[in-house]
Parts: structure tokens; C-alpha cells; sequence
């Protein structure tokens, strides 16, 4: 019974692992079609609908009427990091930058969350640990110079400074939502109603005119609220929860953004870089270096 859980949990964690590897493509190329901000308003009211539906099957569902202020102010919080903030810079990041150095710079997040727990919930970091950072630090200038060292070549300073960016307010989100104890779909889609509330006020502001995208926009838009901000987060925490050892299918996830580089390849039609996947490699050493270092 136990072997069955956790090969339920391999699978399960395999199927977001190949969902997650396909949205630097799916970034990409729906952003030929439509605005990064309008982008982000359908694909988070998509994002809502899916998770609601999800969420109503669940055993305890959200009740909204049982909702404590700390509760809301919390979703409040998280949902102005994620969806808002987080995907409206990731958003411009691949707008800006060849989805290959968006996602891999975005993927340094785990290394910034080691910092900003440091700094924000005192955590010591050891001299190994450092030197961890340092690796993984070492390949983000190998990507953002493309590996000449001498200056951002053809690359976007700003869509570089954004995508590294990105990562900061994840881990943001992350520190927050560690503090957060409550039922892991009902917070997200709470978050999910705040983040689309924001980006609305947002659309208001900017005078931005909020227009049903259509053809590969649409499609796009309905893909990324499925897959990026609703369903997949449900799946790996199901693999997750049915894992003797989380670590068993946590460390699958690295294997995704080389599985995206090779998806973008087909996809997009970028050609990958060799300072692409040199710069990534430093990253995932250090990453796993960092998280063997925490074990010990």
C-alpha cells in the first residue's frame, strides 16, 4: 500500500514537473499575441475559476463567510507577491528576453530565499553555504553576459534586472506563505481573488483597455491560468502529501527548467546557448549544494 502511495507520488509529481517545464514556452509565445498585463488579468481570472472548481470537490472547501481578518490580510499580502507583482515583472521579463534567460534566471529563486530568510527570519547561513550562492551567482553572470563576462551583449538589461527580480518577490511570496498554516488550495485561491483585484485596480490606473483576447492569445492566456496558476500547484502538493518523503519527488523538480530549455528549443525556435546551459548548471550545483549544506 505504501509502495502504491508513493508511486502515486512519482507520477503525480512527473506530471507537474512536465506541466511547469512547458510554460517558459507557453510564456513566450503567448506574449506574441497579447500585453504581459493583460496576459496576467485572464490568465489569473482563468486561474480563479479552475482552482474554484477544485476547490469545491475537496473535502473541507473554503468558507468564505468563516474568514478571519488575519486570514484575508494574509491573502491580501500574498496575493499583491503572487499573482500580482511575480507575474507582472515575469511577465515583462519575457517580453523583454529570449525565454531561455527568463526562466533560467527566474529559476535562482531558491538561492534568493536562502538570503532573504537570512536577513528576514534570522536564519545563520554557514561559510559553505556562501560559497554555495557564490556558484550559483557565478552562472547568472555566465546567462546574463552570455558568456563573454565583457557586458550584456544582445540581452536586456532591464528584462535581465526584472527576471532576477521575479525571483525576489517569489521568494517573498514563499517567506509569507511559510507563516501561513491554513489549507493549502483555499489560501491559493484566495490569493488568486486578491492578485486578480490588484491587477483590475491596476488596468484602471493605467488606463489599459481590457479586451477578450482571441486565437493564440486566448488560447494562451486559458493555458497558463490552467496549468501555471491553478491545477499544477494542486498536483504537486498531491505528490507531495502522498510521498513517505518529500524529498523523494522535491528533487525531481530540477530537472525542469533543462527539460524547458529543450521544450523551448522545439517550441519557440530559440536556438539554446551554450552560456545557457553552462550558466544553469552552476545554478543547480549551487541550489543543491545549498540544500545539502541545510540537511546537515
Amino acid at each position: 500500500m505504501e509502495r502504491s502511495k508513493q508511486n502515486k507520488a512519482y507520477v503525480l509529481a512527473l506530471v507537474a514537473l512536465v506541466l511547469w517545464s512547458t510554460m517558459s514556452s507557453a510564456f513566450k509565445i503567448t506574449l506574441r499575441y497579447i500585453e504581459f498585463d493583460l496576459l496576467l488579468f485572464w490568465s489569473s481570472l482563468v486561474g480563479i475559476v479552475v482552482l474554484f472548481l477544485i476547490n469545491r470537490c475537496i473535502k473541507n472547501p473554503l468558507n468564505f463567510s468563516t474568514l478571519k481578518p488575519k486570514d484575508i490580510f494574509s491573502s491580501m499580502l500574498m496575493g499583491l507577491f503572487n499573482p500580482f507583482l511575480y507575474y507582472l515583472v515575469l511577465f515583462k521579463a519575457y517580453e523583454l528576453l529570449d525565454a531561455q534567460i527568463a526562466g533560467t534566471l527566474n529559476y535562482t529563486w531558491p538561492l534568493t530565499l536562502v538570503i532573504m530568510s537570512s536577513i528576514f527570519l534570522r536564519q545563520k547561513i554557514s561559510t559553505l553555504s556562501y560559497v554555495a550562492i557564490l556558484i550559483s551567482f557565478f552562472g547568472i553572470i555566465i546567462i546574463s553576459t552570455n558568456g563573454t563576462f565583457t557586458g550584456f551583449g544582445n540581452s536586456n538589461i532591464f528584462g535581465i534586472i526584472l527576471a532576477i527580480g521575479s525571483s525576489i518577490l517569489w521568494a517573498s511570496y514563499w517567506i509569507v506563505n511559510l507563516k501561513d498554516k491554513r489549507e493549502e488550495t483555499g489560501k491559493i485561491l484566495l490569493n488568486l481573488i486578491f492578485g486578480f483585484i490588484f491587477i483590475t485596480i491596476y488596468m484602471l490606473v493605467t488606463s489599459k483597455n481590457i479586451t477578450l483576447p482571441t486565437g493564440y492569445a486566448l488560447i494562451g492566456s486559458i493555458y497558463i491560468g490552467m496549468f501555471e496558476m491553478s491545477i499544477t500547484f494542486v498536483v504537486w502538493l498531491s505528490a507531495l502529501k502522498n510521498s513517505d518523503n518529500t524529498a523523494k519527488v522535491s528533487n525531481i523538480i530540477f530537472l525542469s527548467p533543462f527539460i524547458a530549455l529543450m521544450i523551448i528549443n522545439f517550441t519557440v525556435g530559440e536556438s539554446i546557448k551554450p552560456s545557457t546551459i553552462l550558466g544553469l548548471i552552476f545554478i543547480v550545483i549551487g541550489i543543491l549544494a545549498q540544500k545539502f549544506l541545510n540537511k546537515k
